[in-house]
């Protein structure tokens, strides 16, 4: 494994913390008055928001440096950066091919991919409390710690703030957003692996030989990560279950990371092809939803590194892990199988849904009279668990509509351009203009003033009914036929 790919070599330089925040914090108030004078609330909103936070940090700082020299390159900031370059042609393609403004959805993904970065770490934070001895350490990437499903949700938060200041509706862009997090899972866990972590429970002695192999993670030489020695499974090993400190290397575990790394692709797959026959806005995004979901919560019941984090109530294994696909059945019985037309295919899937937690409860169900082990979810079990029923309901409900209303769900509803709205604009100055001039005509042609020597408009008409008089008894007389002497 390589968790550092490369050392930009840099010169020893201590920098105080408190001007560095003091600095960004001026820089983010400057921003606030442009955007405030270039009347832009939002922007200017947000920007004095930073302003205030980063002067925040900075008064829990002022003591603190930060010294800089050789710069670590690591291999899973390179893979989490090559995620977002790919994400980004993948999200603005589809974006375009669905008719949605480029410009505004490139601005939307720098936006979602910054929020998604922070609420990574905010969840990290929050599930490993105990791992910091101070305020600013929390602000140390370089010593790992991002939660993908803090990411999905700081993601979805800032995608909904941005989209919602500019007037266009979430769901169109949830839809060509999620095939980006199926390929930036695909991609960042492979960066997992070469550092090592998140790695799984280990494994039987029957497993594949090639299994174990791509299971076992080395202990790094002394100096390779400015803090701890060895890779996060081998230090785990050595502490919780008796592995010789003298190992090289830990033992043989699952790899989870590549476990969600071809969970990534094949879900990337899944929503390309669900686009072919995609019913309503944001079908794409509730199936990602739910399907990441369903294969997180199983994925976790592999894992066995220590900062997941957990959530009470504390159950015996044996109950608790086995409702949680409980719940995911019930989802599906409601929501997702409406996806086959089938009726009854349908409902034998409907039934086969269960089958998976009657399996996991006979298999943890302890001998009779046996303690049972208690354990809780953790934090993303029950962020998956959460999600995905309110994914599954959303699903019942859009598609009901969509089967009603197939225009209206596949509407994109988006603001007119300015260019567009000044357009129908002066087609609407035009249109009242001619609605005018086809009033005033009549109107006019009724008062015009009687000419000289014309006779009162009373005369005329009386002159003219005699006139059509004559002519009708000239016509008649000249026309009607003979009919004397006929029976």
């Amino acid at each position: 494994m390589h968790p550092i790919l490369f050392r930009v070599p840099l010169p020893a330089w201590t920098v105080p913390l408190l001007w560095v925040f003091l600095i960004a914090a001026g820089i983010a108030f400057a921003g606030a008055i442009g955007l405030l004078l270039a009347k832009n609330k939002p922007g200017a909103t947000a920007a004095g928001i930073a302003g205030v936070a980063l002067a925040a940090i900075a008064s829990q700082v002022k003591e603190q440096t930060y010294t800089l020299g050789p710069l670590p390159i690591y291999s899973y900031g390179v893979m989490l950066g090559l995620s977002l370059v790919v994400g980004w042609y993948l999200t603005l393609g589809l974006a375009e091919r669905d008719g949605l403004p480029k410009e505004t959805m490139a601005n939307c993904y720098v936006v979602t991919a910054l929020a998604a970065v922070v609420g990574s770490r905010v969840l990290y934070i929050l599930t490993n409390l105990d791992e910091f001895d101070s305020f600013g350490a929390m602000f140390d990437i370089r010593r790992g710690g991002l939660v993908a499903y803090g990411g999905f949700l700081g993601g979805f938060l800032g995608s909904y703030l941005f989209l919602r200041s500019h007037r266009i509706p979430l769901l169109p862009w949830a839809d060509v957003a999620v095939p980006s997090l199926a390929s930036g899972l695909m991609i960042t866990r492979i960066g997992c692996y070469l550092f090592g972590c998140d790695f799984g429970r280990p494994l039987g002695e029957t497993a594949p030989a090639w299994l174990k192999k791509l299971g076992t993670f080395p202990r790094w030489a002394e100096g390779t990560l400015d803090h701890g020695s060895g890779s996060p499974a081998w230090v785990q090993h050595v502490k919780e279950r008796g592995l010789d400190p003298s190992s090289e290397a830990s033992l043989a575990v699952h790899p989870t990371q590549i476990y969600e790394a071809l969970v990534g692709a094949g879900l990337l797959a899944l929503l390309l092809l669900a686009r072919r026959r995609q019913k309503f806005r944001g079908e794409i995004f509730l199936i990602f939803t739910f399907s990441y979901g369903v294969c997180r919560y199983l994925l976790e019941l592999l894992r066995d590194d220590a900062e997941r984090g957990s959530i009470p109530p504390s159950l015996p294994e044996h109950v608790l892990l086995p409702a949680g696909l409980v719940i995911f059945a019930v989802g599906y019985t409601i929501g997702f199988s409406h996806l086959l037309r089938d009726n009854m295919v349908r409902k034998v899937t409907q039934v086969l849904s269960f089958v998976p937690a009657v399996a996991l409860y006979l298999a943890l169900r302890p001998e009779t009279f046996a303690a049972s082990a208690t354990l809780q979810y953790s934090t993303s079990q029950a962020v998956a668990l959460a999600t995905g029923l309110a994914a599954s309901i959303a699903f019942a409900v859009y598609h009901k509509a969509a089967l009603d209303h197939p225009e209206q769900a596949m509407a994109l509803s988006l603001p007119d351009s300015p260019a567009a709205a000044a357009d129908r604009q002066a087609d609407g100055d035009d249109e009242d203009e001619d609605e005018d001039d086809e009033d005033d005509a009549p109107r006019k042609k009724r008062s015009a003033p009687p000419k000289a020597g014309d006779a009162p408009p009373q005369a005329r008409r009386g002159s003219a009914k005699d006139e059509g008089r004559a002519t009708a008894r000239e016509t008649g007389a000249a026309e009607a036929p003979d009919t004397t002497g006929e029976a």
